[in-house]
């Protein structure tokens, strides 16, 4: 059976951030982390973590924020770069923790059952991944009822001009990797999740940390 052309486009596209990132994954930390490790340690830090307890990374990339995690909790994270991997399954192997999980795996496809991480963490992944509303679906099912769902990530701009710019850039951004015209209202109107709150981070405050909780 032939794939619609919304799903043949999202796997070109899918395809195309595999391999983008198979390319960043030696340099991605030189290169990115000046700029957006403020955003996801902070977002690592106001996770409600407790001893005991799951919590999954959607993007996990090369494990930046693997350090920032308190002991006791496990962490799962997922990416679909094999390359991005290695390197987050060597700084897991640096940090000496048993209690890490990395795996290679689709965010539009989580292979989890329902609720069944306390809370999840989507770190500058809806700019990237095709079908964002879809990621975002799969988070909300796989985090427990009162959970915390946490995203990190560029959203459209309320400028008109702003707008427009971001939109003509993404035409090129989205070669490297990601867009800078996604809307915000692709994490707030996720079914089932509800707002906590909204604050910009990093550099200039260009980006923003959105907190959402499962509904029970």
């Amino acid at each position: 059976m032939s794939r619609s052309p919304v799903a043949e486009r999202a796997a070109v596209d899918s395809r195309r951030v595999r391999q983008v990132y198979e390319v960043l994954a030696r340099v991605y930390d030189d290169c990115f982390d000046w700029a957006l490790g403020p955003g996801r340690r902070l977002a690592v830090g106001q996770l409600p973590l407790r001893a005991g307890q799951r919590v999954l990374e959607v993007g996990v990339g090369t494990g930046l924020s693997l350090p920032h995690y308190p002991e006791g909790c496990h962490i799962t994270g997922i990416d679909i770069s094999e390359a991005m991997l290695h390197q987050a399954r060597e700084r897991a192997e640096q940090l000496g923790r048993i209690d890490i999980d990395l795996r290679v795996m689709d965010a539009r496809e989580l292979s989890y059952p329902d609720a069944t991480f306390d809370h999840v963490l989507a770190p500058y992944v809806i700019s990237v991944v095709p079908q964002p509303e879809r990621v975002m679906d799969e988070i909300r099912r796989v985090c427990k009822p009162g959970g915390t769902v946490m995203v990190v990530n560029h959203f459209r701009s309320s400028s008109r001009l702003l707008r427009l710019v971001e939109s003509l850039l993404s035409t090129a951004t989205q070669w490297i990797g990601f867009r800078l015209d996604r809307s915000l209202d692709t994490v707030l109107q996720t079914a089932g999740l509800e707002l906590v709150r909204v604050d910009r981070v990093n550099l200039l405050g260009l980006w923003h940390l959105v907190e959402l909780r499962r509904r029970d």
